[in-house]
């Protein structure tokens, strides 16, 4: 019997794949040093880090005029030694607005960050291995990422969505109420389980029928960087997830989707575009004013958990984050709220 390939061991085969691809567009010596980042970085980080290396050396090829008669392959490691501190604070310039072909590409704090990381974490590599003496990325400022304030549901936002995807086909009538009754215990399990446990959406397509695990109320994801870990779930994601594996009982799947415990429509694993589509879908109907989608939801979860314990460390553990700086990040907001509830707690004098 073939052993059974999941979803992430095909998506990483995918990703592979189509990063030695990415690769030919680049210079040749770039090889050197997706191999040596590959036992410490996922397909999918390497192929945004070729992708944003091959925009720096674009820049190269349309800005500078040192550069104007070479092609991609004619870039050689000793490319990087010519580059200087003046011509990497052009580049952050240059990515804030730039063309690609027949679009118009511009980035942000974030986008910019991370372009800028991949370009020093590439330096670093060359200058580490003595192929080049310079290394003009450490001379610049990497830019500053302004924090946002979390988007998240209200707990009475919470029940007004869950209460929509239920009863919403009473105001439905022909062909929409028809695939409403189709997909209903679907979205409803889907959104419900996202709400309970707080994972990914990518973690949620990944998963497979034998993930779920009824005796002790839990489900086996695939976290990022590839650990397996068991998220445990309450009642209602429970009853939510029986429902629909009901109707999953009467679906005949396409070949190579047996597993898959979220099916489409078109009776294969449904995609994260999929899943973001029916929860802004959802969503619109119950807020305009919150942009709502998966990962507003394991917001939406964290926010609730912290509340209910006050333990950070448990909030990072169950949310799959690697670093519980990241969570503080998230939800130090929530602390401010109960410090200013401090401010109110001590009176000075009697009224």
């Amino acid at each position: 019997m073939d052993k059974k390939i999941t979803y992430h061991e095909q998506t990483d085969i995918q990703n592979t794949l189509r990063l030695r691809e990415v690769l030919k567009t680049l210079p040749p010596f770039c090889k050197d040093y997706f191999r040596a980042i590959d036992a410490t970085t996922t397909a999918k980080t390497r192929i945004s880090y070729a992708y944003d290396i091959r925009i720096f050396f674009q820049f190269l090829l349309e800005e500078n005029p040192a550069f104007k008669d070479y092609s991609m392959q004619d870039f050689k490691v000793d490319v990087l030694d010519q580059v200087k501190a003046l011509d990497i604070e052009e580049y952050e310039e240059y990515l804030k607005v730039y063309h690609s072909g027949d679009k118009t590409e511009t980035n942000g704090e974030r986008g910019l960050k991370r372009k800028v990381s991949a370009l020093r974490s590439f330096y670093a590599y060359y200058y580490k291995r003595e192929m080049i003496q310079t290394n003009p990325t450490v001379l610049v400022d990497v830019p500053k990422i302004h924090q946002k304030s979390i988007i998240r549901l209200d707990a009475d936002e919470v029940a007004l969505l869950l209460d929509y995807i239920e009863h919403c086909g009473d105001q439905l009538t022909g062909q929409k109420r028809v695939y409403y009754e189709k997909t209903k215990e679907r979205d409803l399990a889907l959104v419900t389980l996202l709400l309970g446990t707080g994972i990914r959406v990518s973690e949620c397509v990944g998963l497979d029928i034998e993930d779920v695990d009824f005796k002790n109320n839990g489900i086996k994801v695939t976290r990022k960087g590839g650990n397996e870990m068991v998220v445990y779930f309450g009642p209602e994601v429970e009853k939510a997830l029986k429902n629909y594996l009901e109707v999953r009982e009467g679906i005949t799947p396409l070949n190579g989707h047996e597993h898959a415990l979220f099916y489409s429509t078109q009776r294969r694993r449904m995609g994260v575009q999929a899943v973001e589509n029916l929860v802004k879908k959802y969503a619109r109907e119950i807020t305009t004013t919150k942009k709502i989608t998966p990962h507003k939801l394991r917001s939406t979860y964290g926010t609730a958990l912290y509340q209910e314990t006050n333990d950070i460390y448990l909030v990072a553990d169950v949310l799959g984050h690697r670093d519980v700086n990241t969570t503080k990040k998230h939800y130090a907001a929530m602390d401010d709220a109960r410090r200013r509830r401090a401010a109110s707690a001590v009176k000075l004098r009697e009224d």
